[in-house]
């Protein structure tokens, strides 16, 4: 019977403890539910739709490097001014600090060996593009091959001070380097020249189209 009475007890404080809460959802609703929004099922039309231009080209840039969206051209034209700020302001730098952090902690986890190499882009991985794509809509424009490969024997690329304190220190590890880039073989004197003037002096390999 003792036991019977406690187990009453209990369920009756578990109701009363229910009956609260589902009180407290209701009146809660009932005085801020209707300053929530729900999303929209469907976006409204245009670039970005509800959103600002500034949020949507932030999750055009996303998409981008995760490599979600595919085949694209062109910066969005709403994109512009978004990407500039991007490149020209502090977050481009940062996040170029952390990739190279992140990529140097692997390479010195490895247990290396005399046929590990350590493979790099060229084109703004390592040498930085920026003067080109400022003088051509920040990629609004399309590519002109023709414009872009003048800019590459003009020589004057500047490293990408990220890369190169990366390179600097997988050199110190005992790293060979690799550059992979899709540049021609026409351009390989003019690409070599730039690497070493901007401080990438030495490495295994540089391999072109």
């Amino acid at each position: 019977m003792h036991k019977f009475v406690e187990i009453a007890r209990s369920n009756k404080m578990k109701m009363k403890v229910l009956v609260l809460f589902v009180a407290t959802v209701l009146v809660a609703y009932e005085c801020h539910g209707s300053d929530y929004q729900k999303f929209p099922l469907q976006m409204k039309t245009g670039f970005g739709g509800q959103y600002s231009n500034e949020v949507a080209c932030a999750s055009w840039r996303l998409g981008v490097e995760a490599n979600n969206v595919v085949k694209w051209q062109t910066v969005p034209a709403a994109c512009g001014e978004y990407i500039a700020d991007y490149v020209l302001g502090d977050q481009y730098r940062s996040d170029s600090k952390t990739v190279n952090q992140q990529a140097y902690f692997y390479a010195k986890s490895l247990k290396l060996t005399n046929k590990d190499v350590f493979v790099l882009d060229v084109d703004d991985t390592t040498l930085s593009n920026l003067q080109y794509f400022a003088n051509h809509g920040f990629g609004v424009e399309p590519h002109n091959t023709t414009a872009f490969k003048n800019w590459v024997l003009d020589g004057e690329a500047f490293a990408l001070p990220e890369t190169l304190k990366m390179y600097n220190k997988l050199l110190a590890l005992g790293i060979k380097i690799v550059f992979l880039s899709e540049r021609p073989l026409s351009l390989g004197d003019v690409t070599a020249k730039n690497l070493k003037e901007v401080g990438f002096n030495t490495w295994e390999k540089l391999i072109l189209r």
